[in-house]
């Protein structure tokens, strides 16, 4: 690779940095912030000392401050922030920096790199052993962009929830059926087993297998009683 070269791929980091980094985008994206994108996650060795050396011994504005890089770790991105607002908003990246602080992800504008004269606000890094804090998770696909064209998206798929039969509004195969349920409903309506309301329910096409099951047993257990 390329010294001049920048690593966008995501995919080039740790396992736990990829989880990390895309729980934080999702919790931007949760928080409405999608406007924020990669703009480096692996360096080697070689791009590091290259941008070691701007400001020192090469021509150009200083970028970093050390030649141990976590980016060469494999364990560290930065950001950067979409049109209409300036590359690094400061309102925003201090939004994302503050939603790091809560995932346990360590943020390169926080006081402690600030007080040491290292402040790096674009910057986010985790620990080898990084694991989501208790509560957060993936909530779905996050998709990270990795340019200002995109914004952050997280696409869930629900799946549809598993009615239990007895849930479910009673179907019948044919009217002869349908006509003896319901003429044994009218009975218990006429001989005060059941409220009304439960025949006009059967009428609306309303009733569920449960309703019936259970319409069943009170009825049994009254016609004893009567």
């Amino acid at each position: 690779m390329n010294v001049t070269t920048t690593c966008r791929d995501l995919a080039e980091l740790t396992q736990a940095a990829q989880l990390a980094c895309r729980l934080l985008f999702q919790e931007c994206y949760k928080a409405g912030i999608v406007d924020v994108f990669l703009t480096e996650t692996y360096r080697s060795p070689e791009r590091q000392k290259y941008l070691y050396a701007l400001g020192r011994t090469r021509p150009g504005q200083i970028v970093t401050w050390t030649l141990n890089s976590n980016h060469s770790g494999r364990l560290a991105w930065d950001i950067a922030v979409g049109p209409p607002k300036s590359l690094y908003d400061l309102d925003t990246l201090n939004k994302v920096g503050a939603i790091a602080a809560k995932l346990g992800i360590t943020w390169g504008g926080h006081a402690s790199w600030v007080n040491a004269g290292k402040t790096d606000r674009p910057h986010f890094e985790v620990k080898a052993n990084w694991a989501p804090p208790k509560g957060y998770k993936l909530e779905g696909q996050v998709i990270v962009p990795s340019n200002s064209k995109f914004k952050v998206q997280l696409i869930v798929k629900y799946e549809p929830q598993q009615i239990e039969e007895d849930d479910e509004t009673m179907k019948f195969t044919s009217a002869t059926t349908k006509n003896a349920v319901r003429d044994e409903l009218q009975q218990a309506v006429d001989k005060e087993l059941i409220d009304g309301s439960w025949l006009e329910k059967f009428d609306e096409g309303t009733m569920t297998n449960g309703d019936y099951a259970g319409l069943k047993r009170i009825i049994s257990q009254r016609s004893v009683t009567k």
